[in-house]
């Protein structure tokens, strides 16, 4: 190893050391380091004992460095020492498998995707979608799939679809991933998703397209994602999702981006096979202001020195492009799969968005209570409980819905069911709902209310208002909860209202969701925020250093600091029904015998489980509404008395803002 340049010599010193336990901090001051195991280690005599034919294989080689600075240069060396130990742990799961399990190794996927076959398929499909559809709408997602069928032919690299919601974006990206990889022969389709309430969605969108495709779809398309249904879960499955080894992955931003700044062998076991891939980035403006930074670089890195083409996909636009003198850290050289975004949303504009100024839960309701069909979205718990009661004072309770991460997301999915076959039937129907359901959530009401949030948000929350364009007229209506104290509102969410407070007030702009609008709102909630794009100081964590320690990278350190999301938030599964309530006995069995779930059980039980903060968490232990089975499993002692199937959890007045709010895993 002493033969290798200095850096290459640092990574695979790294990777070594951590192919066990996970990649070290280069220095840390309890010890525990790469620089405290080279010190103390004393390496016996090795060649002698490696097989002849692995010191004749081809050395490694640095990856071909693109870096301004010296600071540049270790976070690409950083993250090749990632890519590098991604295919040691791999490899080294995969052999220890096939040696202890050839059973098991033999149901893992081999052999070629063809991509062409897949393409040919999703078009046969989206040809008889449009063969029934008319109208101003249906021509304009014909035309976004027109445009990114031809421009898939183009160079690998940086694109961005620009479609406003309702556009078609989900299938027609999925159109230009397949074609792109069979003109280019990438390996795999990587779609990132950022809230866990559409996920499920996205990948059934996906499922009925290869329904009838001559493969197994369980070959075809894995999810990977905290609430995935356990009822789908198949062996090969779980497998895949190990080291994503499969065409089609559907995913979250966290395990995604989570994953890319892992330190741990189980984490980063599927980095390698991001590489050579097409990664969609769904609703890309939704990256965390304060990680702006080291998200950025490790996109700009994937397509440089990995292969990797990059979709950013948005209902508004492109606000993560390099702006010069305004956002300088920005993804430069993106190519526009739409040419003319601004007539796209002229030929699609289909809701006109008014301020409806302050409003009261009473005055909304009767609002609501006057219309047949609405949807008001709000931003906290709190908010959408005491809404849904006077709601059901003012219109009664049959066809009033709440939707919230206060349910389980199973209690959810059969809400949502109810409601959308309301919907289907011309029937009343009246729901508040939380910020979960904005975002590719396929619903159409002919009004929404929209409590103010950033503008991104209300232009999800329009795309919830007359979405097939069939209605003459459809209104959102953004309005100020009266009763809700500004100050309670903290991180993204806070900041995006008062951006979108400051837009509003200028009286400037006839259409808030306009692309002009939107231009000054990113420009007041992430352009000018330099302060906060890399709020940990996950980039000054790269460093190159001396002739001892050439490479000085705090992996460990980065991956602790590198969240998405609060990590004060835990979960509590609750018996709400039947079903529910059979899973939390199975679970209690185990606990008498001092046993432990197996995978399956725990994704049902994941699916039955409500997030709350930490403080709350800890309150309910110490009042006896929870108990801990099998030492990790939170279980509500007395649903009956905590859960209410119309509203959820009800521990206690929660002011916290919806965690649906956030990018979730």
């Amino acid at each position: 190893m002493s033969a290798l340049p200095p850096p290459l010599n640092a990574m695979v010193a790294y990777v070594i050391a951590g192919h066990h336990a996970g990649l070290l901090d280069a220095i840390r001051a309890e010890g525990g380091s790469l620089q405290a195991r080279l010190i103390k280690q004393d390496v016996p005599p090795w060649r002698e004992a490696v097989p002849e034919n692995l010191l004749r294989v081809r050395p490694v080689s640095l990856p071909t460095l693109s870096a301004s600075d010296r600071t540049d240069a270790a976070f690409q060396l950083g993250f090749a020492t990632r890519m590098l130990f991604s295919c040691l742990v791999d490899a080294d799961f995969l052999a220890t498998e096939s040696f202890m399990s050839p059973r098991q190794a033999a149901e893992r996927p081999k052999g070629q995707t063809d991509f062409a076959a897949l393409e040919t398929h999703l078009n046969r499909y989206l040809d008889q979608q449009f063969a029934t559809k008319a109208g101003p709408v249906a021509e304009a997602r014909a035309a976004v799939l027109s445009a990114c069928r031809e421009k898939a032919l183009g160079e690998p690299g940086l694109y961005d679809l620009t479609v406003p919601t309702g556009g078609g974006k989900t299938l027609s990206s999925l159109a230009f991933a397949l074609r792109h990889c069979a003109k280019h022969g990438l390996s795999r389709v990587i779609y990132a998703i950022p809230f866990t309430s559409i996920i499920e969605q996205t990948a059934e969108v996906f499922r009925s397209v290869f329904v009838d495709y001559p493969a197994d779809t369980d070959a075809l398309i894995l999810e990977h994602h905290s609430n995935f249904d356990p009822d789908r879960e198949t062996s090969r499955s779980r497998l895949a999702s190990e080291n994503w080894d499969a065409p089609l992955i559907v995913t979250t931003n966290v395990q995604l981006f989570e994953s890319l700044f892992a330190n741990r062998p189980g984490c980063c076991r599927k980095l390698h096979r991001i590489a050579n891939s097409v990664i969609i980035l769904d609703e890309a403006q939704t990256l965390p202001v304060t990680l702006l930074k080291p998200c950025l670089r490790v996109l700009d890195l994937l397509v440089k020195q990995y292969g990797c083409t990059i979709v950013l996909c948005t209902a508004t636009q492109p606000a993560i492009e390099y702006r010069e003198g305004e956002f300088e850290i920005g993804l430069d050289k993106v190519q526009h799969i739409i040419d003319d975004a601004p007539a796209l949303y002229r030929r699609l504009r289909r809701v006109e968005v008014r301020d409806a100024g302050s409003l009261s839960s009473e005055e909304l309701a009767e609002r609501m209570a006057g219309m047949e069909q609405g949807l008001a979205i709000v931003n906290t718990r709190r908010h959408a409980a005491d809404l849904y009661q006077a709601l059901k004072v003012q219109a009664g309770a049959e066809g009033t819905y709440h939707l919230s991460a206060a349910m389980t997301p199973e209690h959810r999915s059969q809400q949502l069911g109810e409601i959308r076959s309301r919907l289907a039937k011309g029937q009343a129907c009246r729901v508040v709902a939380t910020q979960l359901i904005e975002a590719g959530v396929d619903v159409d009401f002919p009004v929404v209310w929209r409590a103010l949030a950033g503008l991104d948000s209300i232009a999800q929350a329009a795309g919830r208002c007359n979405r097939e364009g069939r209605r003459s007229s459809a209104i959102t209506w953004i309005f100020r909860p009266s009763e809700v104290d500004h100050a309670r509102l903290f991180g993204l969410l806070r900041s995006g209202v008062d951006a979108a407070s400051q837009v509003i007030g200028t009286g400037r702009y006839e259409d808030l969701i306009g692309l002009d609008a939107i231009e000054h709102y990113f420009h007041l909630h992430y352009w000018v925020r330099k302060q906060d794009w890399d709020r940990y100081d996950i980039c000054g964590e790269f460093r190159l250093g001396d002739d001892r320690l050439p490479l000085v990278v705090q992996f460990a350190t980065v991956a602790e600091k590198f969240r998405f999301i609060d990590q004060g938030q835990r979960p509590i599964v609750v018996g709400w029904d039947d079903r529910a309530q059979e899973l939390v006995e199975r679970l209690w069995v185990l606990h008498d015998r001092d046993l432990y779930p197996d995978r399956r059980l725990a994704r049902h039980l994941q699916r039955q489980t409500v997030t709350v903060s930490e403080r709350q968490w800890q309150q309910a232990l110490s009042d006896g509404k929870i108990e801990v089975l099998c030492e990790r499993f939170a279980v509500l002692c007395e649903p009956a008395l905590h859960y209410d199937l119309e509203r959820g959890l009800q521990l206690e007045a929660d002011s916290v803002y919806d965690p649906a709010s956030l990018i979730v895993e």
